[in-house]
């Protein structure tokens, strides 16, 4: 079960290709990241003269008992000091602009790519995990570059320019200072090992938590009703504690870190102390000199700490990075061919032609299918569940491409239509509406402006569903909650006939329509129902069989394959599937058979 929710792209340290990837990124704002390093150099240079300063303060002016020259001096340091303050708030402000503009950037390419991909990858991916990418994952990309691409540039300047200071104000001292880096060096390589693995573990936790507590949100309903809430508050417990384990478990990895390379800081500054003092001592070096020799002794360990912590934020990105670029790099399966090809007029003809689908292997979901829909024809498409019927709609929208078999709308292969010109042609009206957040008016013409208001209250009053809206307190303009949750099943399915007309398709399906809503509200859809199919072909997926004995065909599939066509008086008097589903709904809907003309009675 655990695997479902688990991110197994855990990333490499580092990736130059997908560095280079992520760089290019930068691209657009090659302007303000020059600007950014060219702060950085000056930072940095002004950085290394306040130590220098402090040794000309001491031997010049304080060892002469010079104010005059000591308040001058101090005077520069100041200067300095407020350079310093406006350089580093541009720095700041510009680096954090350039990361923001970079993650929405970002963002908006993951979610276009997202609308582009197929049914089939939606199917077999949580919904938690593509949270995850747009939002924890591009937000470790904004502290790469943010606080590591450009900043770690910043680190290796102020270290070369430490080094080059401590070598030239006395070599025998730089010495002492580095002759501890072998130890900082092992102490960082384990502290790396130890960490990488831990952090490997926690994103995975992440991952894990974000997918179930989507899933579990969803279906609060169902967790409630059937009386789950402790079993799930112990599985939310479990990796909720094993999310606080791991993290605690680097909390201790930092906790011996960072005071260990404190540590051996301390002890190379106190060879300095010692070593440089005793030259203070027999006249071989001011102690101006040793003052800032120390001064740049603690500076040369900052970059270093500093350094440790980019490369963290250096692994988690490159993490993030590697399943960001997994999923643009994710092809659709179902995809506009380079040279669509176009109807001449949009008529709305059908045609299925020895169609054949599984959607995993060989498990065949439909079995050499073949019928045609004439324009303007009612089709009404019965079954069993499980037989195939809301699959054939998933193939004619092409959410789904056919492996054998071909599928034609006005005599053209679905395959090599545009699919937007293709899915314009439709519009679905399924069992379970969704409605989106906003207004009534948006969710009928789901904001496409070549809709007016005055289309949308038309198609609205056809399907009678402003009886509904004319008692709202706002109207059109009544605020939709999430999922439409405020509305009733039945209201929902009238505004989602309003919706399929205000679009004013060629093609028009019905995928159980009207199999959740009460006697009284199916009454006002069937009427809908005669007004939308006007001039439009139709296809009806229906379980009532009531609501289809005006269709001009019935197509009955069982077991994936077509087994009985015609009208509902014909496929009555056949005497097969059909009559027995209806002898069966009648019997459930009046408790007694049905009476059948020109039927003889049932054996």
């Amino acid at each position: 079960m655990t695997e479902h929710y688990d991110d197994h792209i855990m990333g490499k340290a580092y990736d130059g290709q997908m560095m280079r990837r992520l760089l290019g990124y930068l691209r657009p704002y090659g302007r303000h990241v020059a600007l950014a390093i060219v702060l950085i150099i000056l930072i940095s240079a002004l950085k290394i003269i306040g130590p220098y300063l402090t040794k000309i303060a001491i031997d010049r002016y304080i060892a002469a008992a010079d104010l005059a020259g000591l308040g001058k001096l101090g005077l520069i340091y100041l200067a300095i000091l407020v350079a310093l303050f406006g350089l580093e708030y541009l720095q700041t402000f510009l680096l954090n602009s350039i990361g923001q503009r970079v993650m929405y950037d970002l963002r908006m390419q993951i979610f276009s790519h997202t609308q582009k991909l197929d049914v089939a990858y939606f199917d077999r991916t949580p919904v938690g995990r593509m949270m995850t990418r747009i939002t924890s994952d591009v937000d470790a990309l904004n502290e790469l570059f943010t606080s590591g691409v450009v900043t770690i540039f910043g680190d290796i300047v102020n270290l070369s320019g430490i080094i080059l200071a401590l070598f030239l104000m006395n070599y025998r001292l730089a010495g002492l200072v580095f002759s501890v880096l072998p130890l900082i060096i092992l102490v960082t390589l384990i502290f790396k090992i130890k960490v990488r693995e831990n952090y490997r573990q926690v994103r995975k936790l992440i991952a894990r938590m974000n997918s179930f507590l989507q899933e579990s949100i969803t279906g609060m309903m169902v967790i409630q009703i059937f009386g789950r809430e402790p079993r799930k508050f112990q599985h939310f417990e479990s990796i909720n504690k094993d999310h606080l384990d791991a993290n605690l478990q680097a909390i201790l990895y930092y906790a011996l870190f960072y005071p260990g390379i404190e540590l051996l800081s301390a002890v190379s500054i106190g060879l300095v102390i010692w070593y440089g003092g005793g030259q203070v001592v027999l006249g071989a070096m001011t102690l101006g000199a040793l003052v800032a020799f120390l001064q740049y002794s603690e500076r040369f360990f900052q970059p270093i700490s500093d350094l440790t912590e980019k490369y963290n934020i250096l692994q988690t990105a490159m993490a993030s990075a590697e399943r960001i670029f997994t999923l643009l790099d994710t092809p659709s399966a179902i995809a506009t061919p380079a040279e669509p090809i176009s109807p001449a007029q949009a008529k709305g003809a059908i045609e299925f032609h020895r169609v054949w689908f599984a959607y995993k292997d060989e498990n065949w979901v439909l079995r050499d299918i073949s019928f045609a829909v004439k324009e303007g024809e009612r089709l009404a498409i019965v079954g069993a569940t499980g037989s195939g019927k809301t699959t054939l709609i998933n193939l004619l929208t092409r959410f789904y491409d056919v492996p054998r078999g071909e599928i034609l709308v006005d005599g053209i292969n679905i395959k090599q239509m545009d699919l937007y010109d293709l899915r314009r042609r439709f519009s679905v009206v399924l069992q379970d509406v969704f409605l989106f957040s906003g207004t009534v008016e948006s969710n009928i013409r789901l904001y496409d402006e070549n809709i007016t208001l005055e289309q949308v209250r038309e198609a609205a009053s056809l399907v009678h569903l402003d009886r509904f809206i004319d008692r709202l307190p706002k109207g059109y303009e009544e605020e939709v909650r999430e999922r439409g949750s405020s509305f009733s099943v039945g209201e929902k399915q009238l505004l989602s006939f309003a919706r399929a007309l205000a679009f004013d398709p060629r093609i028009l399906i019905l995928d159980e329509a009207t199999s959740s809503v009460d006697t009284e509200t199916e009454i006002l859809i069937q009427d809908a129902i005669q007004q939308l199919m006007k001039g439009r072909t139709s296809i009806v997926i229906a379980h009532r069989l009531s609501t289809i004995q005006d269709a001009d065909r019935i197509i009955v599939l069982h077991k994936g394959t077509i087994r009985e066509t015609g009208t509902h008086q014909e496929l009555l008097a056949q005497r097969g599937i059909y009559h027995r589903l209806y002898q069966l709904q009648y019997k459930e809907q009046y408790g007694r058979r049905p009476h059948v003309t020109n039927v003889p009675s049932v054996e």
